[in-house]
């Protein structure tokens, strides 16, 4: 199945737990992300298809600096 790429243009905090993606298209839950990249600014995009109907999209979400004292 071919997937059709849509950025999603919002950065969210945190890519577990109940902030996993549903497709917007068939509203199947999807588990993990097919693959994903590290860009500048401590920002990581992921790809995801949807196994249903195979439509894909990339989220993107920014990691915080740990500072230790």
């Amino acid at each position: 199945m071919s997937a059709v790429a849509a950025v999603l243009s919002a950065v969210t905090h945190s890519p577990r737990g109940s902030d996993l993606p549903t497709c917007p298209v068939c509203a199947d839950s999807m588990v993990a992300a097919e693959a994903s990249a590290y860009l500048a600014d401590n920002i990581i995009s992921y790809l995801w298809t949807c196994d249903t109907c195979g439509y894909g999209f990339v989220t993107k979400h920014s990691l915080k600096r740990l500072v230790c004292n």
